[in-house]
C-alpha cells in the first residue's frame, strides 16, 4: 500500500473513531493535533475530562491487536504531546485528563478509556 493511500485509511478510520465516540456522548474539539515532538490522533471532552485519544488500526491479527500497538514509547510521545498542547492552551493542571485508545480492528471498533496513565518525563 502507498504512503498517500496508508494516510488516507488512517485518515479514514480516525474519523470512524470520533464519529463512533460522538454517538457515545463524547465532543471531538480537535484531530490530528501534531508538534514538533509528535501527533496526538484527537481531542476531545467527555463530561469534565479532556481526553487525548490514539486511534490504532489493523486489518487483521496478524501484526497483533492495535491497542498492542500502543506500547510504552507512544504513551509516552503522548503525554509529551499533551502537556504541550495545554500549555499552548492555557489549559492549567486542575483540568481532569484522560488517555483512551480506540482499537480498530477489520470493521470492528472498541473503545479503551483511561487506556493509560500520564508519564511523566524525566526533567519534571
Amino acid at each position: 500500500m502507498g504512503r498517500l493511500n496508508k494516510r488516507r485509511l488512517g485518515a479514514d478510520k480516525e474519523d470512524f473513531a470520533a464519529s463512533y465516540l460522538e454517538e457515545k456522548g463524547l465532543r471531538v474539539i480537535e484531530k490530528n493535533f501534531r508538534c514538533r515532538i509528535g501527533e496526538i490522533d484527537l481531542i476531545a471532552r467527555d463530561r469534565e475530562y479532556l481526553v487525548f485519544i490514539e486511534v490504532k488500526y489493523r486489518r487483521n491479527a496478524e501484526l497483533g491487536s492495535p491497542q498492542e500497538a500502543v506500547g510504552i514509547a507512544k504513551q509516552r510521545t503522548i503525554c509529551k504531546v499533551a502537556d504541550y498542547y495545554r500549555l499552548k492552551n492555557g489549559i492549567g493542571n486542575t483540568q481532569s485528563v484522560r488517555y483512551d485508545v480506540v482499537a480498530i480492528m477489520g470493521n470492528e471498533i472498541s473503545w479503551i478509556p483511561n487506556a493509560f496513565l500520564h508519564h511523566y518525563s524525566g526533567n519534571r
